[in-house]
This record gives C-alpha cells, structure tokens and sequence, in this order.
C-alpha cells in the first residue's frame, strides 16, 4: 500500500518550511567541518546545542508560548534529546573527522530508507516493491562512493570505513527521532517546548559526556568557531528543527525526507569549493546512481509534484 498524493492544501504548508530547512542544511555540513578543528566533537555539539535551547526558549517568551509539559511531553523530550540532540549529532560530527561533509551529506542522504521501514513497522505507513528497488539502487551508489574513498587512500581505508560507519550510526538515530515526532504521542505536544527542552537536555547530556571522556571544557578563541557555533545552534537548530519537525508530523518521516535528495548536491557543490573535494567517473557515478535510487524510492510512495 502505498501514501495517497498530498492536497493542495499540505503542499503549501510543507513546501516552503521544507525549502529552508533543505537550504539551511546544506550549508551546515560544511560548517561542521570547522567546528571540529580544535575542540572535542562532543563539547561543540554541546554548545551548539545550549545556543539552541536558549535561542528557543527566548522565542517561547516573545510569542508567550509554553515550555510547560506533562510526564509524557517530557518523556518525548528526553527521547527526542538523546537520540537527536546525542546520539546523531555526535556520530555526525565524528564522521567528519574522517571524510569530507559533502561526502557525509551524500551518505545521510540515505535517512529516507531507515524513516520509510521504521514509519511501516511503526506508524503503519506503506512500502512498495518501487521504494525497496530505489533504494538498492540508492546503496549501490553509495558503495560506489565507498569504493573511491578506500582507493584514493588520504586518511586510510580504516579512516574512512569509520567515517562511513558513524555516518550510518547517525542515521539510525536521526530516523528514530523522526518516528518518534511523527507518533501520535508526540502531536499532542507543544512543538517548541518539547525541541527547546530536548535541546537542553541533549547539550547537558553532551556536557557530562564531554568532562567524563575528554575533560574540561575547551573553546576555540577564532571567530569563525564563535559565528559557526550560534549560526549552528541558531540557524541550523532553534529555526530549522521546528520546521522539519512540523513537516514530519504532517507528513511522515518518510515524505519529510525528500529533501535530503537535494541536500548532498549543494552540499557536495560546497565540499568541491571550500575543501578541494576532488571528482572522478567513479564517485560521480556513485552520487548520480544515490540520487537517482532516492528519486525512484520517494516516487514509489506517490509524491505530488
């Protein structure tokens, strides 16, 4: 079975949220890149994500909405917290220890197939034999771009076998978040409330993680942290989340999903300008086919154009 065509009406109260969060994050990979330059991933992850709690407990206030929950508002948060705003972002930022962003966007773009079988097991939402062909093809490309890395050697295969394996640890974790927001647990929620205490939680979670595993909190004295980390926790988190979020619960995991299609292009565009990504046949053939098995598996679920 699958998804009947959005209305008129859906397309134009997701397209637009949808269009910024595709555009913001494209440009966060890159940035991410920066942040781990000097300080422990897991303290800018932390600090990226204190910079967002308060960015939207400020909103909160100015709109006078409520950061109040209940026991299972605050159950949601704390789920949302660990496996968004830990889990996904410290796997993330790991990764990119490794390879380049534009190749960790590329890879992330496959958190559609993860949210497409996680909504059928757990939202009911339908698959096709359509989607599972796209997104065979879809990992064919990925092994492609896998293959290249290992040959052109740079850091070492072990470098970036780890790369590509946090990568994915990323993406299952991100794909839990999503199914959680789409349940119908999490609609009953506030939205700002229930992402500006998970954020809390997460950079709190990130911090004691931080002081156990690395020690004292460091910071890089450059602006260029300074400015990437409020850009992150501001733009790329307090603005970027609630959107996509809100899409997710309109639409499902799956649909909200289409935009990491689009995502890996400019975000590779951005790789070859500012970290001399270099192509060849074979990685451009591995990230044409990707795509192209993600076009064929989100068209497999009746999208309306």
């Amino acid at each position: 079975m699958s998804e009947a065509p959005l209305s008129p009406a859906t397309q134009a109260r997701v397209f637009l949220p949808l269009a910024v969060v595709t555009l913001v994050w494209s440009s966060t990979w890159l940035v991410i890149r920066d942040q781990i330059a000097l300080v422990p991933p897991t303290w800018s992850v932390a600090y990226r994500f204190a910079v967002g709690a308060m960015a939207m407990m400020a909103y909160a206030a100015v709109t006078k909405q409520t950061l109040r929950l209940t026991r299972e508002g605050w159950r949601m948060a704390i789920a949302v917290g660990i496996t968004q705003f830990v889990l996904n972002f410290n796997f993330v930022y790991r990764a990119e220890h490794y390879v380049t962003s534009g190749l960790v966007a590329v890879v992330f773009a496959l958190l559609v197939v993860p949210n497409a079988i996680l909504g059928r097991i757990f939202l009911g939402q339908g698959l096709s034999g359509r989607f599972v062909a796209g997104s065979v093809v879809a990992g064919l490309g990925i092994a492609m771009l896998f293959i290249h890395e290992l040959a052109a050697g740079g850091a070492g295969q072990a470098a970036v076998a780890a790369g590509i394996g946090f990568t994915l640890m990323a993406i299952m974790s991100a794909s839990t978040a999503n199914v959680l927001q789409a349940t119908e647990t999490a609609k009953r929620q506030p939205m700002v409330a229930v992402l500006a205490w998970a954020m809390a939680i997460g950079s709190g979670l990130n911090m004691l993680i931080a002081l156990a595993t690395v020690g004292p909190p460091t910071f890089d004295p450059r602006p260029a942290y300074a400015l990437g980390t409020l850009y992150l926790g501001v733009i790329g988190s307090a603005l970027t989340f609630p959107l996509y979020f809100g899409v997710v619960r309109a639409i499902g995991p799956a649909r909200a999903a289409y935009s990491s299609v689009v995502i890996p292009v400019l975000a590779m565009g951005l790789s070859t300008i500012f970290e001399g990504y270099r192509w060849s046949a074979l990685p451009a053939a591995g990230g044409l086919l990707t795509l192209a098995g993600l076009v064929i598996a989100l068209k497999a679920r009746s999208p309306a154009r």
